[in-house]
């Protein structure tokens, strides 16, 4: 019997992006989990300042640990396959050679340029199914303060919290330190607001800290979050899979290494734990999970989400904190988001032929949108 002609599936990974070392992680655990009875992995690197990388130039890359070259990577959309092609410039030439049929992109191009809608954007002008979120549900997740405007809306519950924006803080940096004291009580945490793995992330604990932080955070992004600091708190996520009627996976806890979850405790240090199933009552288990669930519902996500909390004890009450809701976690063997699921049942090769297939469902379904109307403009 002959058979099944696998799917090849794109592998994206790198991308301008100050998460563009964590990608590579990411790459390497789908590149040799997938099932490869089921789909063809091709990789297909993006450089910091770019570039689209041909599959024999990625694969280096993923050997390497780092993105070279100088070929990119142009695309077509036909109504039958997906075609891409790969560019080549050689003495102000560019020289075209067809790249193989990809049926579906598997997206691991965490933050910026890759988690913020705006691959998306791109791949949704190809018309190709591809693994995750769409360009709104992307954008918002990655956005911290429409994220946090979004979950406000919903009724779900959040520190309090203010934004301000690079071009004021430069021009108005006494003004802006007085309102924040006057808001708020240290300690605070400053943000970029759209970037993910705490990079560009400050914890700070007294006034001379203030302005550092705000500069660091600035360093990445126009926009800055300052938010409240809740004491004396665990670290709660939560894994979500699924479409319009989403699973949640058994909650997990984060124990850093140091102070707070910074990337240093995420990707460095070994001594950060994380705890599955998190050791708390059943009853804030179920909150946690429902909150979860709400919180992927609320921004439209799809295929995959890692919904993160803090919670505080007070007496014999818990008091929940929903911080972020991330659309492309970490996606390595020992990321909490595959790690949540496989203690819930799910395994790491099983996962990615479920969010494979959840691509192609979601991708069948916009197909029944209607892009004609009997308009008669064309008739005068």
């Amino acid at each position: 019997m002959k058979q099944p002609e696998r799917l090849k599936v794109g592998i994206l990974f790198g991308g301008k992006s100050g998460e563009h070392e964590v990608s590579f992680c990411s790459a390497c655990s789908v590149m040799k989990a997938i099932d490869t009875e089921k789909y063809e992995a091709i990789p297909i690197g993006i450089t910091k300042s770019g570039y689209w990388l041909s599959p024999s130039d990625s694969r280096q890359a993923l050997l390497t640990g780092r993105v070279e070259g100088k070929e990119i990577i142009c695309w077509e959309s036909k109504t039958d396959h997906h075609q891409f092609l790969v560019a080549s410039r050689r003495n102000n030439q560019i020289a075209y050679s067809p790249l193989e049929r990809l049926d579906v992109i598997f997206p691991l191009l965490h933050g910026p340029y890759g988690e913020d809608g705006t691959v998306q954007g791109l791949l949704e002008l190809i018309g190709i199914p591809y693994v995750g979120s769409g360009v709104v549900a992307s954008s918002l997740a990655m956005d911290k303060e429409l994220m946090k405007k979004i979950f406000q809306q919903a009724g779900l519950p959040h520190a309090r919290w203010m934004m301000i924006k690079r071009k004021r803080w430069n021009i108005e940096k006494k003004k802006i330190l007085a309102e924040i004291e006057e808001q708020f009580n240290f300690p605070l945490f400053v943000k970029p607001t759209n970037l993910g793995s705490s990079v560009g992330v400050s914890k700070v604990q007294q006034r001379s800290e203030l302005a550092p932080a705000i500069d660091l955070a600035a360093s990445y992004d126009r926009k800055i979050i300052i938010e409240e600091g809740v004491e004396d708190n665990i670290e709660l996520e939560c894994s979500v899979l699924g479409n319009d009627e989403p699973e949640v996976s058994m909650v997990g806890e984060v124990q850093p290494a140091g102070e707070y979850y910074d990337y240093d405790s995420k990707y460095i240090d070994e001594h950060t734990r994380l705890v599955i199933p998190a050791k708390i009552p059943d009853e804030l288990t179920k909150q946690i999970q429902n909150l979860s669930k709400l919180a992927f519902l609320a921004i439209d996500a799809a295929g995959l989400a890692r919904v993160d909390f803090l919670v505080q004890k007070r007496s014999n009450s818990y008091h929940v904190y929903l911080n972020e809701i991330n659309t492309i976690p970490g996606f390595t063997e020992v990321s909490m988001y595959p790690r949540l699921w496989e203690k819930s049942g799910i395994g790491f090769t099983e996962l990615i032929d479920r969010l494979i297939q959840l691509a192609l469902e979601r991708y069948q379904d916009k197909l029944s949108n209607r892009i004609d109307y009997p308009s008669k403009l064309l008739q005068k």
